[in-house]
C-alpha cells in the first residue's frame, strides 16, 4: 500500500544558492520533482508542504470499531474516485516539475482535452463508502504521460487494495483544464488597466465571475454574479446570475442587463459588474483559423504604420528572417496567451541541428532541469559547462553530469566576484552559433521571467581568409580576447573535413564574423591598466560609443538603466558610469552630451501582483541598504510593459539604452546589473579599472545597411555564405535605424531594425506612493496567491 501511495505522490527537492555581497542573482528556489533527497543530519526525506497537505499516510482507511478492542482494516463496500486536473500556477512548486501532457479522456460519451502547452497537477478524490461512515481522501498524482487508458488501468489496483468487485468501482473524469479562449482585464475607473488585480482567464464553456474575483469587498456582488459563456469559434455571451444589474459597453453604447438577462459579447467589450463600479475588459484570443494569418496581418500592420494603439504591440513583432540576427528576441513566458509570445524563443529554439560541440556559459546551472528541458544536449558529443556555482553545487553537477561533459569554473582573483556571463556557443559542421542572453540555466528563468536573447550563425572562413591571420574584425577580436581569459581546459572535437580539432579560444578565429550585427561588451575580473583598461566594462562601452556617429536628435537625450540586481552605489561612480554611456558624436562632430538617466526597477506592488507573486522577488535580490539611498530617489521609474504583455512577468533581463521617443541611439542587452562589480570602477586617478566579475553583452548600433548581405544558417544547408558587397567610392551609404516595437512607421523598410524593448519608453517615474522592491524587508499585504513576504 505504501508503494502505491509513493507512486501517486512525488516529492520535491528544494535547493538554494547564495551570492556575494557585491552582486546577487536569483536563487534556485524550486528544484525538480523526483526522488526525495535524504538529509545528512536527520536521514529523513524532505517533502514539500504542498504535498504533505494533500497526501494521506496510505490508501487504506483505518476505521475505529468501538465494539472491538483494537484497530483493524474495515473493507469498504463501494469505492468511487474522481480525477480532477488543474493548471499549475507559475509560482507553484509544481510549476515545470511535471511535463506537458496531451490526453483525451472519454467517459460516458464525454470527451475532455488537456492542452499540450501546460503542465498539470492531477488529484484523485477517493470516496470510500464503509458500513458505518463515508470518508474522502485526496491524493496527488503527478505524471508526464497520463492518459485515459492508464487512468482506467489503476481501477483494478485500487479495487484489489480494498477487496472490491470490479463492478462496484466507478470512474468519472472531470477536468477544469479546458481550452483558454479569452480573459478579462481589470480596469481602473479611468479605464486603464489595474495592475493590482490579476487578469481572469476564461475557458471554453461557462465561466462564473463574482465577489471573489474583485480586490475590494462589495456586498452588492454575488458569489455567482455573472456567467460568461465562450467558445473556440470566437462567440461569447453574458448572463446575469446575481440580484443586481450589470452594464456592458459595446461599440460606444452602454447596455443595462437585468438579473436573469443575457447579452452577446464581442472583443474589447467593457463590463461593469455594478453600474459604475468594477470594470473589466473582455479580450478574445485569436481563433485557430486566424492564427495562420497572424503573421500576414502583422506584416500589414507594420507596413501601414497606421498609428493604432501600441497596447499589445508584441502581436506585430514579426521580424523578417533576414533581420532576425540584427535584433533580439524575448523568451517565452508560461501562462501568457499565444499572441504574447509572438516571435519569442525557448531553449529548444536555440539548441538545434547537428551540433558537434557546445559551450554553455552561465552563473547558475540546474542540470536536472536542463537535461529534461533540452534533451538534445545529451546527444552532443562534447559539452563544456562554464559556470559560477559554489563548491557544493559543483560537486553535485559533477556526479550527475553525462560522462562526456566537462565542468569549468573560471578563476576569480578578486573577492565578491562571480562568473555571471550567460552565453552559448554551438559548433556545427558548417559554422558556429553565438548566443548571448540573460537567463540562468534554471526553470524559472526560462519560463516565468522577462528575458532577452540574441543569436547569430557564422560560417567557417575561406581558405584564403584562414591563412591571413591579420584579417579580423572587432567582433572577432573582442570574442577571442574574452574567451582567452576564461582559460578552460581545451578539449578535442571531431569536425567533418577537418578531423580532430582542439577547442580553445584560438579555435574561434576559424569563423568569419564580418557580417556580425552587434559588438560585444564584456567584463573580466582584474586590475586593468594601459590599453587593457579600454577593453572591458563600461570603459569598453565608452570606447565603442566614442567611435560612433549618431543622429542629432540624440543630443542630450535621456538614458535608461534596467536590470535585476542593484549594487552598493555612490553618486561619484554613477556619474562615472553615466559619462561612459553619454559618449558619442553627431555628424558635425558635436558630442552628444550628458544624458539624464532613469532606473527602471519594480515596485513592491509590481512584485506582489506579478505572475509569481512575492516569489518573483527572489530574482530581484537587492537589499534595503542598497535600494534606499536618498540620491537614488530621483532616478526611479516603474516597470511597465503592457505593450509586450510582460507587466506581470518580472524582469531578469538587463538592458541599457539611449533613446528619443521610440527611436534608439543604441541598445545594450547584457548580463551586467548596475554594480561596480559588473562594470568596473576607475581607480588611481583614472589610470586603472577594477572589475570583480565576468559579464557579457551585445551592443546594437546604427550601421551601414548591407544591401547584398548574407543570411547564413548553421542548420540550413541551402543558406548563403556570400560575402557582403564592399561599398564603392561615391556610393551613398544607408544606415540602419533602431526603433522600438511601438514605433509607428514602415518596419519592412530595409534600414529599420525593430527591437522588442519590453518596457515602456519613456519610462514612468515613481509616484509618491511607489516603493522600490527590496528582498530583505517584510511585506504583510498578501500577494495574488494569498502569501506574505518573507514566507
Amino acid at each position: 500500500m505504501e508503494a502505491v501511495a509513493r507512486k501517486m505522490a512525488e516529492e520535491v527537492e528544494t535547493e538554494s544558492s547564495g551570492s556575494s555581497e557585491a552582486e546577487t542573482e536569483s536563487p534556485r528556489s524550486v528544484g525538480r520533482w523526483g526522488a526525495a533527497p535524504v538529509t545528512r543530519k536527520t536521514g529523513k526525506e524532505r517533502v514539500h508542504s504542498q504535498v504533505l497537505k494533500i497526501r494521506e499516510e496510505d490508501l487504506c482507511v483505518l476505521v475505529e470499531d468501538k465494539a472491538a478492542n483494537g484497530r483493524f482494516v474495515q473493507h469498504p463496500r463501494r469505492l468511487s474516485f474522481v480525477l480532477i486536473s488543474r493548471p499549475n500556477l507559475p509560482c507553484s512548486p509544481l510549476s515545470g516539475k511535471v511535463r506537458s501532457v496531451n490526453a483525451v479522456h472519454k467517459d460516458r460519451g464525454r470527451f475532455y482535452w488537456v492542452p499540450q502547452n501546460a503542465a498539470f497537477c492531477f488529484f484523485f478524490l477517493v470516496t470510500i463508502h464503509c458500513k458505518n461512515q463515508t470518508q474522502t481522501l485526496v491524493e496527488a498524482f503527478y505524471n508526464d504521460s497520463l492518459s485515459g487508458t492508464r487512468i482506467k488501468a489503476l481501477i483494478p489496483t485500487l479495487s484489489s487494495l480494498f477487496q472490491l468487485p470490479k463492478t462496484e468501482t466507478s470512474l468519472s473524469l472531470d477536468s477544469a483544464s479546458v481550452i483558454q479562449v479569452a480573459y478579462l482585464i481589470p480596469l481602473k475607473p479611468d479605464l486603464k488597466e489595474d495592475n493590482s488585480s490579476p487578469r481572469i482567464t476564461l475557458s471554453e464553456g461557462q465561466n462564473t465571475i463574482g465577489r471573489l474575483n474583485v480586490s475590494t469587498t462589495d456586498k452588492r456582488l454575488s458569489r455567482k454574479h455573472i456567467t460568461i459563456t465562450t467558445s473556440t469559434s470566437g462567440s461569447a455571451s453574458l448572463s446575469v446570475e446575481g440580484t443586481n444589474p450589470v452594464v456592458v459597453r459595446s461599440s460606444g453604447e452602454r447596455k443595462k442587463v437585468n438579473p436573469r438577462g443575457e447579452v452577446s459579447l464581442v472583443n474589447d467589450d467593457l463590463i461593469e459588474l455594478i453600474p459604475g463600479h468594477h470594470f473589466f475588459k473582455l479580450v478574445l484570443l485569436p481563433r485557430e483559423s486566424e492564427r495562420g494569418s497572424h503573421e500576414r496581418a502583422a506584416k500589414k500592420a507594420r507596413k501601414e504604420g497606421d498609428g493604432s494603439d501600441d497596447v499589445e504591440a508584441i502581436r506585430r513583432f514579426c521580424p523578417a528572417s533576414e533581420k532576425l540576427h540584427s535584433t533580439f528576441r524575448l523568451l517565452s513566458v508560461d501562462g501568457l496567451p499565444d499572441w504574447a509570445n509572438t516571435s519569442c524563443v525557448s531553449i529548444n529554439d536555440v539548441v538545434e541541428g547537428d551540433v558537434v560541440a557546445a559551450i554553455l556559459s552561465n552563473y547558475m546551472v540546474d542540470l536536472d532541469w536542463l537535461l529534461s528541458a533540452c534533451p538534445k544536449l545529451v546527444n552532443i558529443p562534447q559539452v563544456m559547462v562554464i559556470h559560477g556555482e559554489g563548491d557544493a553545487r559543483q560537486e553535485y553537477i559533477q556526479r550527475k553530469k553525462p560522462a562526456n561533459w566537462i565542468l569549468h569554473k573560471p578563476r576569480l582573483p578578486i573577492s565578491f566576484g562571480t562568473h555571471h556571463s550567460k552565453a552559448i556557443f554551438l559548433v556545427y559542421p558548417r559554422g558556429v552559433r553565438v548566443v548571448v542572453h540573460t537567463a540562468n540555466l534554471i526553470h524559472v528563468d526560462w519560463n516565468n521571467k522577462s528575458q532577452g536573447l540574441w543569436m547569430q550563425d557564422f560560417p567557417f572562413k575561406d581558405d584564403d581568409d584562414d591563412k591571413d591571420s591579420t584579417k579580423s574584425c572587432g567582433f572577432e577580436d573582442d570574442l577571442v580576447d574574452y574567451l582567452a581569459v576564461l582559460k578552460w581546459p581545451e578539449f578535442t572535437a571531431s569536425l567533418p573535413g577537418l578531423g580532430n580539432v582542439k577547442i580553445n579560444a584560438a579555435f574561434f578565429r576559424k569563423f568569419d564574423y564580418s557580417n556580425a550585427t552587434v559588438r560585444l561588451v564584456a567584463s573580466v575580473p582584474g586590475y586593468h591598466t594601459g590599453s587593457n583598461m579600454r577593453k572591458w566594462g563600461h570603459m569598453k562601452l565608452r570606447t565603442i560609443l566614442q567611435e560612433c556617429v549618431f543622429d542629432r536628435e540624440f543630443r542630450r537625450s535621456p538614458l535608461v538603466y534596467q536590470f535585476s540586481s542593484l549594487g552598493s552605489l555612490d553618486e561619484k561612480w554613477l556619474a562615472e558610469f553615466g559619462a561612459s554611456l553619454s559618449s558619442g558624436i553627431t555628424e558635425d562632430r558635436t558630442p552628444l552630451g550628458h544624458g539624464d538617466p532613469l532606473i527602471i526597477w519594480p515596485t513592491v506592488e509590481d512584485v506582489r501582483c506579478s505572475l509569481e507573486g512575492y516569489a518573483a522577488g527572489n530574482a530581484i535580490p537587492s537589499p534595503l541598504k542598497n535600494v534606499e539611498k536618498p540620491f537614488l530617489k530621483k532616478y526611479w521609474a516603474k516597470w511597465k510593459a503592457d505593450h509586450s504583455a510582460r507587466s506581470r512577468a518580472m524582469p531578469h533581463i538587463k538592458t541599457f539604452t539611449r533613446y528619443s521617443d521610440q527611436k534608439l541611439a543604441w541598445f545594450l542587452l547584457t548580463s551586467s546589473n548596475l554594480s561596480k562589480a559588473a562594470w568596473g570602477a576607475l581607480q588611481k586617478n583614472n589610470s586603472q579599472l577594477m572589475i570583480r566579475s565576468y559579464e557579457l553583452g551585445v551592443l546594437f548600433l546604427p550601421s551601414p545597411v548591407k544591401t547584398q548581405g548574407c543570411s547564413f544558417s548553421c542548420t540550413d544547408n541551402n543558406s548563403s555564405t556570400k560575402k557582403v558587397k564592399q561599398e564603392t567610392k561615391g556610393e551613398v551609404e544607408k544606415r540602419s535605424k533602431l526603433v522600438t516595437m511601438t514605433w509607428q512607421g514602415n518596419r519592412d523598410s530595409p534600414e529599420i531594425i525593430s527591437l522588442p524593448v519590453p518596457y515602456q519608453l519613456p519610462p514612468k517615474p515613481y509616484s509618491s506612493e511607489d516603493v522600490p522592491w527590496s528582498w530583505d524587508r517584510g511585506y504583510s499585504k498578501k500577494d495574488v496567491y494569498g502569501q506574505v513576504w518573507p514566507r
